[in-house]
């Protein structure tokens, strides 16, 4: 039986579980981990009744039930599904290609993130500090143009003066979103999906549930300034991350996989 085994199922098993592996890596940090999970226990079920136990009725049901499974998937975790197929087609992914025709120092991308983080950074401790309620969204691989078209055009450099006078709480645009896009402020005003996570606590309103929308539909980050507390928080990937320092808030925007 040994001898059987050639060399090309060798090399099948092989990709097979490297793309298994690989997909597991990318469920994982989309935070759609639990899909994997899921999928791999109902079939571990249905091979073990189907197969080894042999029980006839409910492995029918069972089959039944596989046909009708991806569609069932699709509607049950439509978002978790959006933010896995982002993550396989994120830039970051592929980026050793990129680096193969772009060749730029180390110290010279760092320099050039942090002119563009740092305006960011200190337009939100400022912010915090006089309690200005404020939504800033940073695209990613996700273009955001449409939600761009809901708000007023801007397309000026990023800086700390003028992002706070667009927050300014007499400001006309101070209630929508600000996105950045690459090194540019895009467009302020903008309207963004709302999130209906039952999960989210009731303390928050609705700049951090327009926040986690946005981060649940695409790949951008958005961040909030609490009218309220005055606390910074963050909602990426789906999650929600409260109360960030300046610190904290400066290590994840130098940390995206498209810089600002």
């Amino acid at each position: 039986m040994i001898e059987s085994f050639g060399i090309k199922d060798i090399l099948d098993i092989t990709i097979v579980a490297l793309m298994l592996y690989y997909l597991y890596k990318i469920m994982r940090e989309s935070g759609t981990i639990n899909i994997f999970y899921g999928v791999l226990a109902f079939i571990a079920v249905w091979v073990i009744a189907s197969e080894i136990l042999e029980m006839k009725l409910i492995g029918s049901i069972l089959d039944k039930f596989m046909s009708i499974g991806l569609l069932i998937l699709v509607i049950l975790f439509q978002d978790q599904i959006k933010r896995f197929l982002v993550e396989l087609g994120s830039k970051k992914r592929w980026k050793f290609l990129t680096n193969i025709f772009h060749h730029k120092k180390e110290s010279e991308r760092g320099n050039d993130v942090h002119t563009r983080v740092m305006p960011i950074v200190y337009a939100c401790m400022s912010m915090s500090k006089s309690k200005t309620g404020a939504l800033i969204v940073i695209e990613q691989d996700v273009p955001l143009e449409n939600f761009e078209k809901t708000g007023d055009k801007i397309d000026a450099e990023i800086n700390a003066r003028l992002i706070e006078n667009i927050f300014f709480k007499n400001s006309p645009l101070h209630d929508g979103a600000l996105i950045i896009s690459g090194s540019r402020l895009k467009a302020a005003g903008c309207i963004l999906p709302v999130s209906h996570d039952t999960n989210v606590p009731r303390s928050l309103g609705l700049r951090h549930r327009s926040a986690l929308g946005i981060s649940q539909e695409t790949d951008a980050l958005a961040i909030v300034v609490s009218e309220e507390t005055g606390n910074i928080s963050m909602a990426y990937k789906g999650r929600l991350s409260l109360k960030l320092t300046s610190t904290q808030l400066e290590k994840r925007l130098s940390e995206l996989p498209v810089p600002v």
